[in-house]
């Protein structure tokens, strides 16, 4: 499972290498105009601040343009389309309203229309990020569904078709993230009750050529079939190079030890974030960005020590570190299944796709197991540092599923 935007039903990233760019990023510089349109964005951590004044000066390398998820496009593509279909006119160009606040603006690449449907489609801006949709054309199609439906879903070309359990999508339901399906129904709601319908549309999805990018995608060994994810958790691709994005965590341990903060969180996304900063009262500033760098946040803790570190995250990357993974990047490490099911003494675990699938099957016990081990795998590269340290490990809703170690 992958850290991109949090993706769980499908990687887009290529692999990249430990320190820089991908071997297959090639679109280092493609826009000296900066980040698409955004308005009202939430900014930068005062770490991250402090990272990019320094790497503006310093390090042309890391900066880096950042780009829209498939989910943002999609919901861009629905809301222009849905316009046509319910108003006679397309909006061209189109403005959502993403999850954080963020309102992006995109121009139409593709419009079409019959008697009783309406499609738009949006090519995807990746930015600077090495992800393989880049360029891609996301097109929704929209048509006025039964009465009493709601928004359904369907998978056109190109977009994926869950197979196999343990993802957050059921199986036989296109590999469409939750995520990006809230957005996509709240831009139903908010045009029906404007113009006066009933909420029910079918939303079809399609991306074509995604069959043949799914390819070099975790899709197929996830049992999605035919086609790509449409993912995002924020709708915003923000892309780092790893020696970037450690550099920020360490900047952050600086700036929380500079301010007297005595217990700091590192988790691998923005869900276990949340979970962790509620549990303990914490202020934003303790709270580092440790996404799938949990060596790099470990061993500059090991240096420059807090009095407590709590590490929170899903299922899946807390048993590649429980594993004695460093980094959680799907390209860099993957869940060993055999060895969680002998841990746990579940033989059948070791057939499950996902930890996730594992742990719902294996119950509290597999959560319980990979907390304590994961939090040994801490104490470990910490060494003899004077930090104390806890585990949290939640589901996708952010529900705590196990905890380990010593509260602060």
């Amino acid at each position: 499972m992958c850290g991109c935007n949090s993706g769980p039903i499908g990687c887009p990233k290529v692999p990249r290498r430990r320190g820089g760019a991908g071997p297959n990023r090639t679109r280092q510089r493609r826009n000296s105009g900066g980040s698409p349109p955004l308005v009202g964005s939430q900014g930068l951590s005062l770490a991250s601040a402090a990272l990019y004044a320094e790497g503006m000066n310093r390090k042309p390398d890391i900066e880096l343009r950042r780009g829209w998820t498939t989910g943002a496009c999609a919901t861009a593509a629905v809301k222009s389309a849905l316009s046509k279909l319910w108003t006679g006119a397309f909006v061209d160009p189109v403005s959502i309203t993403l999850p954080r606040g963020e309102q992006p603006v995109f121009p139409l690449a593709h419009s079409a229309s019959g008697h009783d449907w309406a499609e738009a489609g949006i090519t995807k801006d990746a930015g600077d990020d090495p992800d393989v949709t880049h360029g891609c054309l996301v097109i929704a199609r929209v048509m006025q569904g039964a009465a009493g439906t709601g928004v359904v879903f369907h998978a056109g070309a190109g977009v994926g078709i869950v197979t196999r359990p343990g993802l957050p999508v059921a199986v036989g339901e296109p590999a469409v993230n939750p995520v990006p399906r809230a957005m996509m129904v709240h831009e139903v709601t908010e045009l029906a009750l404007r113009h006066g319908y009933a909420g029910d549309v079918v939303i079809t999805l399609s991306i074509p050529g995604g069959d043949i990018l799914a390819a070099k995608t975790w899709n197929p060994r996830l049992g999605i079939a035919g086609g790509l994810s449409v993912l995002g958790t924020t709708g915003i691709v923000r892309p780092f190079s790893c020696a970037a994005w450690i550099a920020s965590i360490h900047r952050g341990i600086d700036v929380a030890r500079a301010d007297g903060l005595r217990h700091v969180g590192g988790c691998t996304g923005a869900t276990s974030e949340r979970v962790v900063q509620t549990l303990y009262g914490l202020p934003d500033h303790a709270m580092l960005d440790m996404g799938d760098f949990a060596g790099g946040l470990l061993k500059y803790l090991a240096r420059h020590p807090v009095d407590h570190i709590t590490i929170g995250g899903g299922i899946g990357k807390m048993t590649k570190l429980s594993q004695g993974a460093r980094d959680l990047h799907s390209g860099r490490s993957q869940v060993d299944l055999q060895a969680l099911a002998k841990r746990v003494a579940r033989p059948e675990l070791a057939q499950m796709n996902t930890a996730l699938e594992a742990v719902t099957v294996g119950g509290a016990r597999v959560a319980e197991a990979v907390a304590t081990d994961a939090l040994g795998v801490i104490s470990t590269i910490l060494g003899a540092a004077p930090i104390t340290v806890d585990v949290v490990i939640i589901d996708r809703a952010g529900v705590i599923l196990a905890r380990s170690g010593t509260p602060p």
